[in-house]
């Protein structure tokens, strides 16, 4: 067995709904963020990646039929470079890196690129087949952006309440208040303008033209600066009329597309480029659907035991911020400095297209751990129907030594 290794990431700017990317096709995103990352190693051959892995949550529109292979053609990149599309939902781009990082160490490749794309927007509405030609009654279209959808009835109903009214079940759980949640929020975005003012992303992301004529968005657009509790405090629940969920302290729906190029160390000279980080553990978890944004605890867990350490160890935690409860409840869980979470910022303030969110944590955390020097960091993921991702990073980069 050989190890694993992060050799570069990129990703597209993340946009709101129906926002700035929302006249662009997930699959030229997906190309973009393929692109982006290429460029950071000019001396790598694409002929030479031995295969893509690609995440998508929906599907439904034009991510259909392997969007991960519709990027790879429209990059630009030799047709004799493969590609799968993987659905993990919010999980996705995450699972892709696990993937392929498991056929590096295997043998079955040595470089492979992995990432994943989401356009929220653009995801269409569905009509069910009839199970017999020419109905008289009426159809009703079903939106695919996001959560159940054409759900079994078999399927137990606490199984299948909505995002929000789950993690507002994990605030009454846990007993996080309202308050703790909306300082989260307030703090994600703060981070992230700050990140950004300092450079931070600069190295990260790629700019998308958004109108054909020059325009382009080159910096997340949900960003909101100055962001206070007390601004937060003033937004209604979204899910209950007495709830403690808003538009301030859950993540937007949106758009955007990440990379993050894997390979062996014996690589390194054909990609030309020294590794960022070593993958070395990996954990997923799975219980109640409803529970799913606590499923990220045990999933660290694991990957921290796959690799030999504690969180004692961990200097940098990038946590998919899906809602500010189910972050904080899994950071209290941990039992963990706060200050070492989303440290630039986190997808309160940044955005979570679904399929594209694993890539960018795990991108994220590799840059942070080469600025700080430190040696290990965790990237994990709740994931709906009850499930979580987490993978182990060892940074490598000189500054580490």
């Amino acid at each position: 067995m050989t190890d694993s290794y992060v050799y570069a990431a990129a990703r597209t700017p993340f946009g709101r709904f129906s926002g700035a990317l929302a006249g662009v096709r997930p699959d030229d995103l997906a190309a973009l963020a393929i692109s982006g990352t290429l460029a950071k190693v000019p001396g790598l051959d694409p002929g030479e990646i031995g295969d893509v892995v690609w995440g998508n949550a929906n599907g439904a529109g034009e991510d259909n039929r392997n969007v991960g292979r519709m990027a790879v053609l429209l990059a630009g990149l030799p047709t004799s470079v493969p590609a799968t599309t993987v659905n993990r939902l919010c999980g996705s781009s995450l699972d892709a890196a696990i993937i392929a990082s498991r056929t590096i160490e295997t043998g079955d490749a040595d470089i492979v690129l992995t990432g994943g794309v989401e356009s929220m927007t653009r995801a269409p509405w569905v009509l069910p087949k009839p199970t017999r030609a020419f109905p008289a009654g009426d159809v009703t279209a079903v939106s695919t952006t996001l959560g159940w959808r054409l759900v079994n009835e078999r399927m137990p109903k606490e199984w299948t309440v909505s995002l929000g009214e789950a993690n507002e079940q994990l605030a009454d759980r846990f007993g996080i208040p309202r308050e703790r949640q909306d300082e989260f929020a307030a703090r994600s975005h703060n981070l992230a303008d700050d990140a950004w003012n300092a450079g931070f992303y600069d190295d990260l992301v790629v700019p998308v033209e958004v109108d054909g004529k020059g325009g382009t968005l080159d910096r997340d657009e949900g960003i909101r600066p100055g962001s206070t509790p007390q601004k937060l405090a003033g937004l209604k629940p979204v899910f209950r009329p007495d709830g403690v969920i808003t538009a301030g302290n859950a993540s937007p729906l949106s758009d955007g597309a990440s990379a993050v190029l894997l390979g062996s160390g014996a690589a390194a000279e054909r990609i030309g480029a020294d590794p960022l980080a070593r993958i070395a553990g990996r954990g997923v978890s799975a219980l109640d659907p409803q529970m799913f944004g606590f499923a990220p605890v045990e999933a660290a867990n694991r990957a921290l035991r796959s690799a030999g350490i504690s969180w004692t160890d961990v200097q940098a935690v990038e946590l998919n911020e899906a809602f500010a409860v189910q972050s904080l409840a899994c950071v209290d869980a941990w039992e963990i400095d706060p200050e070492t979470v989303n440290a630039k910022g986190g997808a309160i303030a940044l955005g979570h297209p679904l399929g594209a969110s694993g890539g960018r944590i795990l991108g994220t955390l590799a840059h942070r751990l080469r600025e700080s020097g430190g040696r290990w960091g965790v990237a994990a993921i709740c994931i709906g129907v009850g499930q979580a991702l987490a993978v182990v990073l060892e940074n490598v980069t000189e500054k580490s030594r």
